[in-house]
């Protein structure tokens, strides 16, 4: 079984922390820069070492009613996603 990730309060004490901040300031910065990252994504935005927000147009493709097995069209639409930069994915693999 898989280990746990951190819940948002470890997430904050960890922060608080490692910089000297209160847990309150830790989360102010963590909730502003989850606000900033909503507002840019349709513009794409960047977190350096981490990764990429971003917004991209899917085309419409043939799919299967699983329930059927019917083929239907999927329509084509807008969705996001997170582009992990090079530097992350090293640090949690390593390199190859």
């Amino acid at each position: 079984m898989a280990d746990k990730s951190m819940t948002k309060s470890q997430i904050l004490d960890h922060l608080s922390k490692k910089t000297g901040a209160t847990k309150k300031f830790a989360g102010q910065f963590l909730e502003e820069l989850v606000t900033l990252a909503h507002k840019e994504a349709k513009k794409s935005f960047v977190i350096p070492g981490l990764g990429k927000l971003v917004v991209v147009n899917r085309k419409k493709r043939m799919g299967r009613n699983p329930a059927t097995g019917e083929t239907m069209v999927i329509p084509a639409k807008k969705v996001l996603k997170f582009r992990l930069a090079k530097a992350a994915k090293d640090a949690v693999l390593g390199k190859k």
